[in-house]
């Protein structure tokens, strides 16, 4: 049997295929289609299918990332939304926390509410914070409103009352009223997509999820039926936030949770491979066609986050902590009014692309200037199914940049890729120096179509001393969605102190939760020996406003002070200091529902052939200033056996990527095939300010001003 993982990314959508029975795998890639995500999917696993000749009935699963409600909310094209509040607080969304989006640019101002005011309709209702009704539900007044939208046309209705999370009862009734009045609209309720306090977050996640509910339902619509039409039986999981799959009805019942879906399936795969081969700290660095996405791993776990924002818009589900920036082989090159260069954020995307694919491409990119330096394959990329134009990518380059600049080609095109490598470090030091890591101690991990290219010289800005490069990194996200688990996180606020007397209470919320965990897992078909369950307390000392996370074993076999060791413990590990003595405050139970997937182990590298073997020719290859065009070895990675030494000025390729070698660097393939990069010239990181100063100057001297 075969397992099928599948990302669809804003330029490529990506597939990977795993023989179960002895682990072997597959790669393939086919052009992403925006107008319907769903026509790559099925072209990508027809191909596979064909090409393989495995029959659709050997397919045992499938699993896939999107984009789609990221998207929805990054262009703000979701479905209208109507809100349903408790009177006096229809202005918390606008309110928000009463902060500015930048401090001191006052240019920078916040997104559009999603919802007008005009759809904001008030109730009477209220529960008290420990859940006692105060006022009653007027049934009248819901039912009214809901008649409000529906003549308003509105086909998303977001009910969110003032502590629900403690007392679901008036939202519930509230729903089945909106649900007589509008019986097709999609309904988003906060206690059952953030059954947590903190009003505003809730409200806003609650908000985002309806808005992007009835596209992402159609999306999947689509996507399920073409998976059908080519005889798949099985029915396909959506990877989301945190790194686990869901299946594709509780998708629709909470697609705000797959914001960062295939993003995050590949910091998943990356701890996976990075734990197989020993390396179990990474930087991951994943650079597609529209934006490179950085996180950290650290001891073999990703680093998991509650709160972020996209697009603006406050996010409250637990997620992979995953920084994004708009820079990737699509994003544009373009001057500003004082006559400097930029790049990005905004991108040629997979339509109409690069100027070099030749699809109609009309401006400068980042892939353009790689194929002028011939970094890229000056004649053809995914391993000959795609032919590239590199004259015009060098005249685009030429028009738009060296000439209004005053530059040579290569001095334009080199420009771009330095600025765009400056913006990508930004982005890994903000994960990780920022946090208090020391990057001399991790590796960096690239994958994505464009993350080899840039690896070495991204590595070498921020202190790094070794890149790794898996198999086919272009497919890695897709890759990862088969290393990793079925999973939904339940969280409960219970606002309590730590004592002898509360701990009942806080034990009981978490049986509570494994009540709500056993009814999903075996909604999702998951098994009882499959089964797992990881809790965790939010908690803080009284007085504070932020919480730090506890990891539990067993919560029923706690007291509560080993509880309060534990806590001491975390806090000093996250804020460097502890209050013995201090009251403990409770705030989030959290439980996190895993269902165990069968995992095809990695496999082993070929043996049986010699570095001559891979071989393919020679080019010429600009590798900067200090060297140059240099006569540049090219070998086809899939030649490469396991213990294979490659010394620079070199470039490996591969269907879904390519690495790039400098003159001073080296590189092994390990057991399992993933190319271990050494940097033979590494600044040391106390270094790197001094190195980011000549960058600076002789960025300067070429005229390219970030």
């Amino acid at each position: 049997m075969y397992r099928i993982g599948i990302d669809v990314g804003g330029t490529f959508t990506d597939f990977t295929m795993i023989d179960e029975s002895v682990g072997d795998v597959k790669f393939h890639k086919v052009p992403s289609t925006p107008h319907d995500p769903s026509e790559a999917i099925e072209r990508g696993i027809a191909d596979l299918l064909r090409k393989h000749g495995i029959a659709a009935g050997q397919i045992s699963h499938v699993g896939h990332g999107t984009t789609v409600a990221t998207n929805l909310i990054i262009e703000r094209k979701g479905s209208p939304v109507g809100l349903i509040t408790t009177r006096g607080f229809r202005d918390i969304l606008e309110i928000g926390r009463q902060t500015r989006p930048h401090l001191f640019d006052y240019a920078v101002g916040k997104p559009p509410v999603l919802v007008p005011r005009m759809h904001r309709l008030e109730v009477d209702e209220r529960m008290s914070a420990r859940g006692e009704v105060l006022v009653p539900l007027d049934e009248d007044a819901v039912r009214r409103a809901a008649e409000t939208l529906r003549d308003a046309g509105i086909d998303a209705v977001t009910v969110c009352f003032l502590h629900a999370y403690c007392n679901p009862s008036h939202e519930q009734r509230a729903k089945a009223i909106v649900r007589e009045v509008l019986p097709t609209a999609y309904l988003s309720i906060s206690s059952e997509v953030l059954p947590e306090f903190r009003e505003y977050e809730r409200l806003s996640t609650t908000v985002l999820n309806a808005a992007v509910g009835p596209r992402m339902a159609r999306y999947l619509d689509r996507f399920l039926e073409r998976v059908r039409a080519l005889g798949v039986a099985q029915a396909p999981f959506t990877i989301h936030s945190n790194g686990g799959l869901m299946s594709a009805s509780s998708v629709r019942q909470f697609p705000v949770r797959t914001c960062l879906s295939g993003p995050a399936a590949g910091v998943v795969g990356a701890a996976a491979v990075g734990r197989a081969i020993g390396r179990p700290d990474l930087v991951t660095f994943d650079v597609g066609g529209t934006s490179t996405d950085v996180s950290l791993i650290s001891g073999g776990r990703p680093l998991f986050t509650s709160n972020r924002q996209v697009a603006g818009y406050p996010v409250k589900t637990p997620m992979v902590d995953i920084h994004v920036i708009g820079a990737g082989g699509g994003s544009i090159a373009w001057l500003d009014g004082a006559g400097s260069l930029k790049v990005g954020p905004h991108s040629a995307g997979a339509v109409p692309g690069p100027v070099g694919y030749g699809r109609g491409g009309t401006e400068p990119t980042i892939t353009d200037a790689e194929i002028t330096l011939h970094r890229l394959n000056p004649d053809v990329l995914l391993k000959g199914r795609m032919a590239v134009d590199a004259s015009a990518a060098r005249e685009i380059i030429t028009a738009r940049v060296a000439q209004p600049l005053g530059l040579s080609v290569e001095d334009a095109a080199e420009g771009i890729i330095r600025i765009v490598n400056a913006n990508m470090s930004r982005a890994i030091r903000a994960v990780s120096t920022e946090r208090g890591y020391d990057l001399s101690r991790f590796a960096l991990f690239a994958y994505g179509g464009a993350g080899p290219l840039h690896a070495v010289e991204v590595a070498e800005e921020c202190g790094i001393p070794t890149v790794i490069v898996p198999q086919e990194p272009g497919t890695m996200c897709a890759r990862g969605i088969l290393l990793t688990d079925i999973s939904f996180d339940f969280v409960r606020s219970l606002i309590v102190q730590v004592s002898s007397r509360s701990w009942p209470a806080i034990a009981s919320a978490f049986r509570e939760l494994q009540a709500d965990a056993l009814a999903w897992l075996s909604g999702e078909s998951v098994e009882e020996p499959r089964r797992r369950y990881v809790c965790a307390i939010d908690a803080r000392y009284d007085g504070q406003n932020f919480e730090v996370q506890v990891a539990l074993d067993d919560s029923q076999q706690l007291t509560a002070a080993d509880f309060e060791q534990r806590f001491h413990e975390a806090h000093t590990r996250e804020y460097g200091y502890q209050v013995p003595g201090r009251a403990i405050q409770v705030i989030n139970c959290r439980l996190q529902a895993v269902g165990q997937v069968i995992k095809a182990p990695l496999a082993a590298a070929r043996s049986d052939t010699t570095l001559a073997d891979a071989r393919t020719g020679s080019r010429e290859v600009y590798h900067g200033k200090a060297h140059g065009w240099c006569a540049t070895a090219v070998y086809d990675r899939d030649l490469l056996s396991a213990g294979t030494r490659i010394e620079g000025p070199a470039v490996i390729e591969e269907m879904s990527s390519t690495t790039v070698l400098g003159p001073l660097h080296r590189a092994t393939v390990d057991a399992y095939g993933t190319l271990i990069i050494s940097l033979a010239a590494q600044p040391r990181a106390s270094a790197a300010p001094t190195r980011a100063k000549q960058a600076r100057t002789a960025v300067r001297s070429m005229k390219v001003f970030q």
